[in-house]
């Protein structure tokens, strides 16, 4: 790793990063933790910055993603300079673009965007769940160049539900990947299987950090007054009723779930209710599936 910046900004901050799991709420996460003054989000919501370094279970060029995206602000209508002053996405951007080829700028971007009051800033990106105990070592490596506190969120859902939740988003993202047709090929994929693999990122993350810095919570019960006060107090942040428990960023395609999918979901899927039973015990909600 070479030898980073330090940016006096974030020193005596909380670093969350919420790790996962895919579709299991981090988009009304992202927003309640907006909601919270003492709280700093980027505005990108994914930063996708640690899991480009470890591209093996990759569902995506999240690179190509960010100079995409930065092409995109500087096509948009009116003055370039203009808009980068006047838009926060823009210029979120521009620091994801710089992220490429400048590991400083990581944190850099949060650096930017803390204030005075700011006690926590957070990074929420669902696809670090698939690093592995390797990423996790160079997430907190790289968190050490800094004066915070590193605390990982992982969040759990249903395995099966969050595994078709996932399918109908991929479709929505390209009709092409009809979950329907295509969850067979699902059940083959070592990235989709990565990101289903409760077991595999709890034990990664207990490899890397102690038992304080981590957190576990549900996505059945998540945006409920108890589960988000822990959350507030492992981050050091100062609890706030939502302003709203509307669901956000929920996938359009509302394909039911076929039996065959579903008893072939439960299969494969059997071990991680298992661990999950075993690890959680009674936390675990009762409407799981198995």
């Amino acid at each position: 790793m070479p030898s980073l910046l330090r940016y006096p900004a974030l020193d005596g901050k909380t670093f969350l990063v919420c790790v996962g799991a895919a579709k299991c709420a981090t988009s009304w996460l992202h927003g309640y933790l907006h909601s919270l003054p003492d709280a700093t989000v980027s505005p990108l919501k994914e930063v996708h910055f640690f899991n480009v370094r470890f591209p093996q279970n990759a569902l995506g060029d999240m690179e190509g993603l960010a100079v995409a995206r930065l092409r995109f602000h500087l096509g948009q209508p009116g003055d370039p300079v203009q808009n980068l002053r006047d838009r926060p996405n823009f210029r979120a951007s521009v620091d994801r673009a710089q992220m490429v080829y400048d590991d400083n700028a990581y944190f850099a971007h949060f650096a930017r965007l803390c204030g005075p009051e700011t006690r926590a800033f957070c990074d929420i990106t669902p696809a670090y769940a698939a690093i592995g105990a390797e990423g996790f070592a160079y997430l907190r490596a790289f968190a050490a160049s800094q004066k915070v506190a590193p605390k990982l969120l992982f969040i759990l859902r249903d395995p099966v539900t969050r595994f078709w939740s996932q399918l109908r988003q991929l479709e929505q993202l390209n009709p092409e990947n009809d979950a329907l047709c295509k969850w067979p090929e699902a059940l083959r994929s070592e990235a989709l299987l990565a990101r289903a693999d409760y077991r595999a990122t709890i034990e990664a993350l207990e490899a890397v950090f102690p038992s304080d810095d981590l957190l576990f919570l549900f996505y059945e019960d998540l945006l409920a007054d108890h589960s988000l006060r822990r959350l507030c107090a492992f981050a050091g942040l100062a609890f706030r009723p939502p302003q709203t428990r509307a669901p956000q960023n929920e996938t359009e395609v509302r394909t039911p779930l076929p039996d065959a999918a579903r008893e072939a979901f439960r299969t494969r899927l059997a071990d991680q209710y298992s661990f999950c039973r075993a690890r959680f015990g009674d936390a675990v909600p009762e409407g799981w599936a198995a």
